[in-house]
């Protein structure tokens, strides 16, 4: 008896075997269709009890990677009908003040979340000969942001046709729909996302500037804020550079704008820094910790994820893991000293794999 018929017989170790070598690539087809690592989870969970539940109907008139990716496709559509769309705070409202602080969270869950594509086995290179994308630039934080804006449908052909490599036949069954519908949708959708991501991919980038540069450049970074100097840190963005928080609104732009608002808050000198890399989007990624007088140990802040543009920073958007529960302007100017939110800790730090302290 083979592995499908003994999972179909219902021996549900046999199904495990057999889903299995798709699972990673599944958590990263719904993290594209939902921009939340979260949501991704539960889409692929209920995916796979769909899958179990249904597996004596898989008739092998597709290949049974097809049929999965039909499920969770479905699994996400259902689940972006019932919540509000994800996005980066640049897509929420304008840039503030510079010489404002951050003002108050928006309450409702509605920001992309950064993506531990390392841990979860994201490969290098693209999924078939088909794809436009290669996998990893199609978990790049700008990508999927712009998939967010997408109608659903769109979205859903865009993934499974340029980052998937599925045909247009295959994705109309997968969607019950026409190839004329597909093809057209596809044409829409393409034309959406290139007006959002930058000119050129990170992994493009990255290839460019090569590792040595890279990390010495993000080394260069790190210096500035370790030394709180405004300077060679603004010299180090691009001119039309933005810096954003998510869970809060507020953003800040251009490379004067940035310097302004780092110069009265983070880099005020009120707040000493410690970092660790890693990576997060297919792109490289700073865990930023400050140091708690309590504990005496620098304790998790965010995850800064850096966007390159040649051998400038182009955006940094730092995934804070501090509550926000509180209502008062002033607790967000000084937020470093706000207690841990538990979940984005989890999300951020956690599902990374990063220390939960520092020590000097």
């Amino acid at each position: 008896m083979s592995t499908l018929e003994a999972a179909q017989a219902g021996d549900e170790t046999a199904f495990e075997r057999l889903v299995e070598p798709f699972r990673g690539e599944l958590h990263a087809h719904c993290y594209r269709m939902l921009g939340s690592l979260y949501d991704a989870e539960d889409a692929l969970q209920e995916a796979m009890i769909r899958a179990w539940r249904g597996l004596d109907r898989f008739e092998g008139r597709s290949s049974l990677r097809s049929w999965l990716y039909t499920i969770a496709t479905n699994t996400c559509l259902n689940a972006i009908a019932k919540r509000p769309k994800r996005v980066l705070p640049v897509d929420y409202g304008p840039a503030a003040d510079p010489h404002d602080a951050p003002g108050e969270p928006v309450v409702e869950s509605v920001w992309v979340e950064p993506y531990p594509d390392e841990m979860l086995g994201v490969e290098d290179g693209y999924a078939a000969p088909e794809a436009r994308y290669e996998m990893r630039e199609g978990v790049e934080l700008a990508f999927v942001a712009a998939l967010q804006h997408l109608p659903p449908n769109q979205r859903a052909v865009l993934v499974l046709r340029e980052v998937l490599g599925f045909s247009a036949k295959e994705v109309a069954d997968q969607l019950e729909t026409s190839v004329a519908s597909v093809n057209s949708a596809l044409q829409r959708a393409r034309a959406a996302v290139e007006e959002r991501v930058p000119e050129q991919t990170q992994q493009a980038t990255l290839r460019t500037l090569g590792d040595d540069e890279m990390r010495e450049l993000v080394d260069r970074y790190v210096d500035a804020w370790e030394r709180n100097d405004v300077e060679q840190f603004a010299a180090m963005l691009a001119e039309d550079a933005t810096f954003a928080m998510p869970p809060l609104a507020t953003w800040y732009s251009t490379r004067e704008g940035i310097a302004e608002w780092a110069r009265g808050w983070p880099l005020s000198g009120a707040w000493r820094w410690r970092t660790v890399f890693t990576r997060a989007n297919g792109q490289p990624a700073l865990a930023f910790y400050t140091w708690d007088e309590d504990v005496q140990a620098y304790l998790p802040f965010a995850l800064n994820v850096l966007t390159f543009r040649g051998s400038q920073i182009a955006d940094v958007t730092a995934f804070v893991t501090r509550s926000t529960e509180e209502t008062r302007q002033e607790a967000y100017e000084r937020w470093p000293d706000q207690p841990f939110d538990e979940r984005r800790l989890s999300g951020t730090f956690g599902r990374f794999d990063l220390p939960d302290r520092l020590t000097d």
